[in-house]
């Protein structure tokens, strides 16, 4: 059976081509919304942190409907980090929109999630966004789509996709590229023509993988996926079963099923082959299970998702100041919260650490783990987290490490300062390219020489260098990376930071507290131009007399306070440092507090050396 009514695709780009802003004008043209209704920006963008830093982090549903069709169209994250989330979706539909920027062409994640589109053999309708750009380059762009397409060994039936030039925030479409359009009509056209309906056995036995996991507090967990074969009606039982065999199969009834509707879910009693959904009753049902009929339980195969490459160590906080903020405190809720998230995310592992009140954290990137902590720190968790690490593997006896491909985008004069800083990283230059005033460089560079290096480039460039990455391969051990080259302004005692202190301590270094914030010994309260560390007394008072002199009383100046984002703390960690992460807080901190022990620990490090 053909679901002629009915067609199932993603939208895969780089971050910050216009996906999401795309999908606005789809849902506006495809009559989601009343003619007077009032609709904020990037409406898929629905999560706090998503509209704040203007990127998607989860894959959402939506659905439009045109002449008769309905359009099931899944908006999935451009940034690397969340590769995970477009591998395991691609399960779900019959085709894919690539959309490219018309000024910065194909990115490194164009690449990735094109490469993973084509090899599940999806038919592809090339999309060149932002066509009214000053700078736009229509052309040369729509030849690097087709270089990348050889590249990557797409079939003759994939090279000769067709090609759409769109503008997403004036929600218009073209055949043609030098003609705007009025509307999105050609793009919804191509749809229909061109990315096949579902097929399959509509009246054989359930089969449907889960291919996403949301949760509800009413309802518990919910699982989202496309039904392969046969039907599902609710109050019914079913057989769970894993491709994998990691778990023995068992039954459950489905309470609820939801079909997607514009922005809403709609509660329905059945849907047939082809559909995507979302259903509620299987308390245990994670990505990768496949919910099956009870006489013919039989799982599909389900994508494999790349492996982390970057750990961190997730601890209790112990801290003078633990427990004064946070409402989830202790390992136990630390640890459900994490094995939650696993369940949810794929891509993330978490594992026992060496000590009881500690867990390894693995993701795909410092972003991944960032937008983690992020979230947890909003829900009220305390903790404290340790430097990134790349994990490392070993292959016949050798050490292998992740390698990166890496675009950096920057201004011509500061390409110089790039290139060196990328050369002392153990970058290998791969191609240099001018894209108007701008210098376009592409590397490949171990995983570890990238820590740290995003805001020192935006500090090199004056904030106006981009650089974006993707896992590239595993490769021999390069050599060491030295990652930092400052030393931190260490708290020598517990208090509060005062003018007086802070005045005296600013010329060792860049503060990031102002006077009245609560220090202890041991914390980081600036960073110091040379290698080591230096300790520091900010709480120190004027000592009062009862003598004048001129000019002892004039007012002290500060300079501003180096404001450190949750990014530039995980970058600024040496490896004997942490990140105390609380509700209300980031201090950065030394594992080992006390000054004179530290000194010790540092005295004995040397001998051994």
């Amino acid at each position: 059976m053909v679901r002629n009514d009915l067609r199932n695709i993603a939208i895969i780009a780089h971050v910050d081509h216009g996906k999401t802003t795309l999908v606005d004008e789809m849902l506006k043209q495809g009559g989601v919304y009343r003619e007077n209704q009032v609709v904020e920006e990037r409406v898929m963008d629905s999560n706090d942190l998503e509209r704040e830093r203007g990127i998607t982090i989860l894959a959402k549903n939506t659905a439009v409907h045109y002449k008769g069709i309905k359009m099931n169209i899944i908006d999935t994250p451009g940034h690397a980090d969340f590769s995970g989330e477009v591998e395991r979706i691609l399960n779900m539909v019959n085709g894919v929109i690539l959309l490219v920027d018309a000024a910065e062409g194909p990115m490194p994640q164009t690449r990735f999630v094109l490469q993973k589109a084509l090899e599940l053999n999806h038919r592809v309708i090339i999309v060149i966004n932002k066509i009214d750009r000053p700078d736009a380059r229509i052309g040369e762009v729509e030849d690097e789509v087709l270089e990348l397409l050889f590249d990557l060994n797409a079939s003759e039936e994939q090279l000769e996709s067709p090609v759409i030039y769109c503008s997403g925030r004036a929600g218009t479409a073209s055949k043609d590229p030098n003609v705007q359009g009025t509307d999105l009509r050609v793009l919804f056209d191509t749809i229909v023509d061109y990315i096949p309906a579902p097929e399959g056995d509509a009246d054989g036995p359930l089969q449907m993988l889960v291919s996403s996991i949301d949760y509800n507090d009413y309802v518990g967990r919910v699982g989202i996926g496309r039904i392969t074969r046969g039907k599902i009606e609710v109050n019914r039982e079913y057989t769970v079963c894993d491709y994998h065999n990691r778990k023995a199969p068992y039954k459950t009834k489905i309470v609820s099923i939801y079909q997607f509707d514009g922005l809403n879910r709609v509660p329905v009693d059945r849907a047939e082959m082809g559909d995507i959904i979302a259903f509620s009753g299987a308390s245990a049902i994670t990505i990768g299970d496949t919910l099956a009929a009870n006489d013919a339980p039989e799982a599909l195969p389900f994508t494999k998702i790349g492996e982390p490459t970057i750990e961190m160590t997730f601890s209790v906080n112990d801290s003078p100041f633990a427990g004064r903020e946070g409402k989830f405190v202790t390992s136990r809720q630390l640890r459900e919260r994490l094995m939650k998230e696993m369940l949810r995310d794929v891509s993330l592992s978490v594992t026992e650490a060496d000590t009881v009140n500690s867990f390894r954290v693995a993701g795909r990137g410092e972003m991944h783990l960032s937008i983690l902590i992020e979230n947890m720190r909003r829900e009220g968790y305390e903790f404290s987290v340790s430097t990134p690490r790349v994990l490392f593997k070993e292959v016949e006896g050798k050490t292998y490490e992740p390698i990166e491909k890496v675009v950096v985008d920057v201004p011509d004069e500061f390409s110089g300062e790039v290139i060196q800083k990328m050369g002392s990283r153990r970058g290998e230059l791969l191609q240099m390219s001018t894209v108007g005033t701008r210098m376009r460089i592409e590397y490949r560079i171990p995983a570890r020489g990238l820590l740290g290096y995003r805001g020192e480039l935006l500090t090199d460039t004056r904030g106006e260098g981009i650089i974006s990455s993707v896992f590239d391969s595993y490769e021999p051990y390069k050599g060491d990376i030295q990652r930092r080259f400052t030393g931190s302004l260490v708290a020598f005692e517990t208090g509060e930071a005062v003018t007086y202190g802070l005045y005296n301590a600013q010329g060792r270094g860049t503060l990031f507290i102002t006077p009245g914030v609560q220090v202890y010994e041991g914390m980081i309260v600036g960073v110091s131009p040379k290698a080591e560390d230096i300790a520091v007394n900010v709480c120190k008072k004027k000592q009062l007399t009862n003598m004048r002199a001129a000019g002892s009383d004039d007012a002290l100046r500060l300079s501003p306070p180096k404001i450190m984002s949750l990014e530039s703390c995980m970058e600024f960690l040496a490896d004997d440092e942490l990140l105390e992460v609380t509700p209300k807080s980031l201090r950065l901190r030394k594992r080992i507090l006390s000054n004179q022990l530290r000194m010790k620990d540092r005295g004995r490090a040397l001998k051994q050396q």
